[in-house]
């Protein structure tokens, strides 16, 4: 049964929403466990909330819980769990604390899981945007040691490396994208308007114009007649694109392909190896069996062709090879991180210097992600002359032509 409260929390604010529980008195008392008193609780049959005109355009329109949701709902469960709190009344707490409606609708999906019998990580492996299948399954190692509030800890870590990398590579990127953005701008603006223009001037000239010259005019004609379906072939390509990264061939050929970038490929590979490292050291430290974490972290490296290396890592140790051994056959590792494998192998700390690994990678991809802008200055810089120098022999040599024949050079 659904019902729709209405409340106060320890500051007074109002705080409402829509709960399942079996009574009234089951929502109360949830209430009051998350710090809020009730104010009103009435049935409704709705499941989402009072349902409006505009209903299907909020659902649309809604916020979608971000990854910085799931870190800062990571910690809170974490605390609530280190200070001997149920999980149901977490939950509970959470929800009626929480202004995010998609996060609401999530928690209370969890807790109608829960109420029904399931295991926590089965209820968040129902929502596979929110939680990956790495998250979701280092939760079931959890539920089954008894160790959740550690692995809640260790999630919360591993979520804010995750973050931090992302951002940085965005920040590092923000200025080309800017760069590049602009210039595709420029060249729409002088193929559209600009060239036509100058079309018109050299067609008076009745002469012949520069080879430069007639491929830019020709270029910015072709635009003019065809950019309809310019614009339809690159929506095409791009649909296209997307389809065939989707297929398992195409997306391992791509993740592949992103390794091999001249600058970009090197920080892509050292922030999966850093990511790799981390998840296999968060499992392998929480009692997950090798084989297991190396099949649940090759699904989360976020890169099809490390994972497929990871695979084999895992197959060759299910053989009975070192895990030494079986990594350096992957060819991914530099000879330092191999040797850090092979001494935990042997001294049994392998947890630990899987983590030493996924910091010295981690450093590695700060200092060239830091790098990223002043490596990639000089090629726009290189790009933007290059096109300049084209558009100004292209449009100024006739005129300069015309001058010097009307001085009679």
């Amino acid at each position: 049964m659904n019902y729709a409260f209405k409340g106060r929390n320890g500051r007074g604010e109002l705080v409402q929403g829509v709960m399942d529980a079996v009574n009234g008195d089951a929502v109360a008392s949830q209430l009051l466990a998350g710090g809020v008193v009730p104010v009103s609780i009435e049935a409704t049959q709705d499941v989402a909330g009072p349902v409006t005109q505009g209903g299907w355009l909020e659902a649309l329109l809604a916020r979608p819980v971000s990854a910085e949701d799931t870190l800062v709902l990571t910690r809170q469960l974490y605390t609530l769990q280190k200070a001997g709190v149920p999980i149901l009344r977490s939950l509970a707490g959470l929800e009626a604390s929480t202004s995010h409606p998609g996060l609401v609708r999530l928690l209370q999906d969890v807790r109608s899981s829960l109420d029904q019998g399931r295991e926590l990580a089965t209820a968040f492996a129902r929502h596979p945007a929110v939680f990956s299948t790495f998250y979701v399954a280092m939760t079931r190692v959890g539920e089954l040691t008894g160790r959740l509030t550690e692995v809640f800890q260790r999630l919360s870590s591993h979520l804010e490396f995750e973050l931090d990398i992302r951002a940085r590579i965005k920040q590092a990127l923000r200025y080309p994208m800017m760069v590049i953005i602009a210039m595709g701008i420029a060249l729409m603006v002088i193929n559209l308007f600009v060239l036509p223009k100058f079309a018109d001037v050299f067609a008076h000239f009745k002469t012949d114009l520069p080879l430069m010259t007639r491929i830019l005019l020709g270029f910015s004609s072709w635009t003019v007649r065809w950019w309809p379906a310019v614009l339809a072939g690159a929506g095409a390509a791009v649909y296209g694109w997307k389809h065939w990264v989707g297929t398992p061939a195409g997306r391992y050929a791509w993740d592949r392909f992103k390794l091999r970038l001249p600058i970009a490929g090197n920080i892509v590979l050292k922030a999966t190896l850093a990511r790799f490292a981390r998840s296999f050291a968060l499992a392998s430290s929480s009692g997950v069996p090798i084989s297991q974490a190396m099949t649940v972290v090759a699904q989360t490296v976020d890169n099809a062709y490390i994972g497929a290396r990871i695979e084999q890592m895992r197959d060759g140790v299910e053989r009975g090879e070192s895990i030494s051994r079986c990594a350096t056959a992957t060819g991914v590792f530099t000879p330092i991180v191999l040797q850090m494998i092979a001494v935990g192998e042997e001294t049994g700390e392998l947890d630990t210097l899987m983590t030493e690994i996924a910091q010295m990678y981690e450093r590695e991809t700060d200092y060239a992600i830091k790098g990223l802008s002043a490596a990639i200055e000089p090629i726009l810089l290189a790009i933007i002359g290059a096109l300049v120098l084209v558009l100004a022999l292209g449009v100024f040599l006739p005129l300069w032509n015309l001058g010097q024949a009307a001085m009679g050079k």
